[in-house]
């Protein structure tokens, strides 16, 4: 019997790591519009969302040195329409600046692919990833809640 209850345990914990990695907010396109100096950045995210459980609550892009230029609060979940893209900012940067641009799940942090890339020569999903101060994640602005 004992046996029985720790196989039934180490099955316990493969689902929930397994189902831990499902969980995702997928970077899956980039498009910028504007001109230097005054950038529109439109983010489309692949993301695994239930609900306001569990969605994602922003993306943000960064520069090469891992600073934050500008973080779109997404204020609903999108489980039925994914992916889904929303625009936003008006960033002051250069056509050929190195930016990340990354998807956050609101109870599992920076979880999913990222792009790294420049207006100039477009964006493009990359492993490859500097380690960024965990400080940017409770920087503002910061979501309010989940309207639905």
């Amino acid at each position: 019997m004992k046996n029985l209850k720790n196989i039934m345990i180490v099955i316990t914990f493969l689902v929930s790591v397994a189902q831990a990695n499902d969980i995702y907010a997928n970077v899956t396109a980039v498009k910028v519009s504007g001109d230097e100096g005054a950038y529109r950045f439109a983010v489309t995210l692949k993301s695994t969302e239930t609900g306001c459980a569990q969605y994602a609550d922003w993306w943000e892009v960064l520069n090469e040195k891992g600073e934050l230029l500008h973080r779109r609060i997404l204020v609903h979940s999108h489980p039925d329409t994914q992916p889904f893209t929303r625009a936003g900012g008006l960033l002051n940067i250069k056509k050929y600046d190195i930016l990340y641009v990354r998807g956050h799940m609101n109870k599992r942090g920076y979880i999913g692919t990222v792009m790294k890339g420049s207006v100039e020569k477009g964006f493009e999903v990359v492993t490859d990833l500097p380690t960024f101060s965990k400080n940017i994640e409770i920087q503002s602005p910061l979501p309010q809640g989940c309207l639905f």
